[in-house]
């Protein structure tokens, strides 16, 4: 199942933008607070509740330049799934968006494509909003 936020730009420059998104202690800006608890994070993976109980837990998989960030499920979440976040340098703001790929049945897809799509629209303008 693949999932992709809506882009967004962000009043920042690439290099700070993947400085902040290297640093998972900064995820925490993303997130709806409202809807997420038991937040766990070092500087290279988090974890953290979300409604209904189930942990989801995020492991830094590398970067590729200043233009992408890799990131895995970590142990602790119901399924495999990898997440990119792409961070395009658009002369003195950048551009961004979040690519989900995971590895989910049928029957699961109906239950969290539409909660994870609305999640990660939502981290996309956090992030403009962080720098705005």
């Amino acid at each position: 199942m693949k999932i992709e936020s809506q882009k967004v730009e962000v009043n920042a420059t690439q290099g700070v933008i993947f400085s902040f998104l290297t640093d998972s202690t900064n995820l925490i800006h993303l997130l709806p607070q409202d809807k997420i608890s038991d937040w766990k994070a070092s500087a290279t993976e988090c974890s953290f509740k979300v409604q209904g109980g189930v942990t989801i837990s995020l492991i830094q998989n590398g970067a590729e330049n200043q233009n992408k960030v890799f990131m895995k499920s970590g142990e602790k979440s119901p399924f495999p799934f990898k997440l990119t976040i792409f961070i395009n340098e658009n002369g003195e703001k950048t551009t961004g968006h979040l690519e989900f790929d995971g590895e989910v049945n049928m029957f699961l897809k109906m239950m969290v494509e539409k909660p994870l799509t609305g999640l990660f629209n939502h981290m996309a303008q956090k992030l403009q909003e962080h720098f705005s």
